[in-house]
């Protein structure tokens, strides 16, 4: 396998150095950069309103952790601070019952997801109080077919929080694992041993969850291809059925924890070019699948049989299946998706207590798609959740064909095709498979806010490709 790794990574090389810049994850199209705080709140009401039907899918952010994991480029708050985490659970029980309200009461949700932060900072009885009160306001489902998922922080998960949250209708559960290397968590401040995370998930298999995913990280300071072996080889001894690879960003001028890692520790581009290599290679020989640009599962698992069916989607929470049109976000900076509209709740706590005080949705930013927002979003999408895109499937203006409406594209993507990132016909837009590290370089180039494409090339506001 090795071998396989290092040929792989060879003839890549080259176009590392091509291809190495700044851009999106794209978790959505428009990308959060391009919301504005000028946007009219009447137009995600008169969206919202005009959404009455269909089933609903809900994201509830818990921002707070215990410790700072330096790393980290999530919306946190790090506090120990007693009764923060009541404070912010009576504000967010307001916006539940105004978006609620706002949303239909009767719209069955079919997806809902924790995330953070760490929900576990929450003890056992916030986690039963918050899902009452989201019980209360909305139509939660106990049916096989809902996926309910909470994102778990093995370090501070409670006793008894594993069969609690299986009673309150959680089905799914995440680890953020990241790495088990020692020398690596220890400077990522994110000390959590192999012993400890083993216990959590036979915990979790004892309660016959559906599924249970990990978060792996690379990138990180000390990763070499020696520890991300090891790392691999505990993760498939646990047999999780979803594994998230994400590259690390380095941000430190946007996030202050990362000014904490020395940067002559972090793997060079070429470097992490390798590793991602070698998690396909090691993960696709133990029987997992890769999904899109950064997951892998089991064959049984739900993504698998969702992207089988063209039912798999990208947003905010990464891959998932497509079970509702409408997201609802609610607490401090989650984003929402109705209908053509994207608003995003105050990224500062203050800010949303004072909304909410106020009687107010606490949404300061947002987005209103036209048509080719729509048209770019549906090929955007369609290559990162399917590696290919069918051309008839995409909405063009009348008496247009797809090469003429993306005549400049069409340049940059025949540069591609020589370099065997894609192929292309007069039907059929398809991701090679070496070109899948460079999945986000494609889509780039569909994505008008990045015209020139070098224009992103060195703005901080996103993450390097490789």
């Amino acid at each position: 396998m090795d071998k396989l790794v290092t040929h792989s990574c060879q003839q890549d090389m080259a176009l590392v150095e091509k291809y190495a810049r700044s851009g999106p994850r794209y978790t959505s199209y428009p990308t959060a950069p391009q919301f504005g705080e000028q946007f009219p709140v009447d137009s995600y009401l008169t969206e919202a309103r005009g959404h009455h039907l269909g089933p609903l899918s809900l994201y509830v952010h818990i921002p707070f952790c215990r410790d700072i994991c330096y790393y980290c480029a999530c919306n946190k708050i790090v506090t120990r601070e007693p009764g923060a985490a009541q404070r912010y659970l009576t504000s967010l029980r307001k916006e539940i019952a105004m978006q609620a309200e706002l949303h239909g009461k009767r719209r069955p949700v079919r997806q809902m997801h924790w995330g953070g932060g760490s929900p576990t900072y929450l003890d056992n009885a916030q986690v039963t109080e918050l899902m009452h009160d989201l019980a209360s306001h909305f139509r939660l489902m106990d049916s096989g077919t809902r996926e309910y998922s909470v994102e778990l922080d093995p370090r501070t998960t409670a006793p008894g929080a594993i069969p609690l949250m299986k009673a309150l209708g959680f089905n799914r559960v995440s680890l953020g694992i990241q790495d088990f290397d020692p020398l690596v968590q220890k400077s990522i401040n994110r000390v959590q041993p192999y012993k400890m995370v083993r216990k959590l998930v036979d915990e979790i298999r004892h309660y016959d969850y559906r599924s249970l995913s990990f978060d792996l990280i690379y990138g990180l300071p000390h990763q070499d291809s020696i520890t991300m072996a090891d790392t691999l080889q505990k993760v498939i001894e646990l047999k999780p059925d979803r594994i998230a690879c994400f590259n690390y960003a380095h941000l430190p001028e946007r996030f202050k924890s990362q000014r904490a890692i020395d940067r002559l520790t972090l793997p060079l581009a070429s470097d992490k070019l390798q590793l991602q290599w070698q998690i396909a290679e090691t993960l696709q020989a133990a029987g997992y699948l890769h999904i899109g640009l950064d997951h892998y599962v089991l064959p049984g698992d739900d993504l698998a049989v969702a992207q089988r069916a063209g039912n798999l989607q990208r947003n905010f929470q990464g891959y998932s299946l497509l079970l509702a049109d409408d997201l609802v976000g609610m607490g401090v900076s989650s984003i929402s998706q109705v209908g053509d509209c994207y608003v995003q709740n105050a990224r500062n706590l203050e800010d949303y207590y004072a909304d909410l005080a106020r009687g107010e949705l606490p949404i300061h930013r947002g987005y209103l798609t036209s048509s080719e927002d729509r048209l770019r979003r549906h090929v955007i999408m369609s290559l990162i959740c399917n590696l290919s895109l069918d051309l008839a499937s995409c909405q063009l203006p009348n008496g247009t064909s797809f090469w003429q409406h993306f005549g400049q594209e069409s340049l940059a993507l025949e540069e591609m095709q020589a370099d065997g990132l894609v192929a292309l016909d007069e039907n059929r837009i398809s991701i090679t498979e070496q070109g899948r590290p460079f999945l986000r370089n494609v889509c780039m180039v569909f994505d008008q806010y990045l015209n020139p494409p070098e224009a992103a090339a060195n703005t901080p506001r996103y993450s390097a490709v490789i």
